[in-house]
């Protein structure tokens, strides 16, 4: 089968498309014929070997895993014998370690999904990660409830797109933080507000929130405080930081100082299980949430849509179709 090969970390130029073996199921997995596939900041994490403290468990000093991409989906062409959700001709959608730039792909079923109705391959391919992400951020650390005001710091990527749904569809009053050429997309899926952070400082213009959900991790937490409520939560998922830690640094700064302090520090790394996939489904088939694409790239082309990604002017999520 064809897949996105790569043998050391490096750049876009070190992936290749290239003829290997297809994998074979284990007893808990369904093998997917893969139909699309997303591309997310992991994904050029795992390319660079990025933070380098992620390559403890990535492989020192090569991927061990050398097929990249983690969002799929497709159809179920074979289950494990254990495998009793799903069977074969199923269209599914699901988040996988690593794997998903090929033509098949083997997940393990608890983190498979029936996929939305209502949505293409293309569309959902788009969904697991960054939706699971602003899920989890939200309900499961956030806490969010019917009418907090809830800032969104990185409305415009993945996981902002999201999570601005999300929070609406929560009944909560939204703000999402963007660039200037987003602010039009980020106010069209259904935030109350919008701040263009070239113009306004959301630390500093005195308004406070209930939820603030940092996806960019570019300011202190004594500034991201500034923006709550006394009693407000602080939810940090991602951004970039140094190349020997990343985010990592900022993450372990919350989780220490949050016992001391009045408002809830939270900070994360979301697991997709079957049954948020499953939440996720239902509030896209009742149209409360939609995937925002911004452009498709064939698998021949997915070293492009990792370099686009890395940019940093993506509008919602990158697709590859297979």
């Amino acid at each position: 089968m064809k897949a996105v090969v790569q043998d050391n970390y490096g750049s876009p130029d070190d992936l290749e498309l290239r003829d290997i073996d297809k994998p074979v199921v284990k007893d808990d997995e369904v093998l997917i014929r893969v139909h699309a596939a997303s591309v997310n900041a992991a994904d050029w994490h795992y390319m660079r070997g990025m933070p380098y403290i992620a390559r403890l468990s990535l492989g020192l000093r090569k991927p061990k895993s050398k097929v990249r991409g983690r969002d799929v989906a497709g159809q179920v062409e074979a289950i494990g014998k254990d495998a009793r959700r799903f069977r074969p001709g199923d269209e599914v959608y699901a988040e996988v370690d690593t794997g998903s730039f090929a033509e098949y792909t083997c997940v393990p079923e608890d983190v498979v999904g029936l996929k939305p109705a209502n949505l293409t391959f293309e569309q959902a391919a788009a969904v697991p990660l960054a939706a699971v992400t602003a899920l989890q951020g939200l309900r499961d650390k956030g806490q969010i409830q019917p009418g907090q005001k809830v800032l969104i710091n990185g409305a415009s990527g993945g996981v902002g797109t999201f999570a601005v749904q999300l929070a609406k569809s929560f009944g909560a009053d939204v703000t999402g933080v963007c660039s200037t050429k987003k602010v039009d997309m980020v106010r069209s899926i259904g935030a109350d507000q919008v701040i263009d952070y070239a113009q306004e400082d959301f630390t500093q213009n005195g308004q406070r929130y209930d939820i603030l959900f940092d996806l960019v991790g570019n300011r202190s937490l004594s500034d991201c405080r500034r923006a709550l409520t006394p009693k407000g939560t602080l939810v940090l998922s991602g951004g970039e930081g140094g190349r020997w830690l990343g985010s990592v640094s900022l993450l372990i700064k919350a989780l220490l100082l949050s016992p001391f302090v009045g408002q809830k520090l939270r900070a994360f790394l979301a697991k997709t299980k079957h049954e948020d996939l499953l939440v996720l489904q239902e509030l896209i088939e009742a149209g409360k949430i939609t995937p925002v694409i911004d452009k498709t790239y064939p698998l021949s082309e997915a070293p492009e849509a990792i370099r686009y990604l890395e940019e940093r002017h993506v509008r919602g999520k990158v697709v590859i179709t297979v």
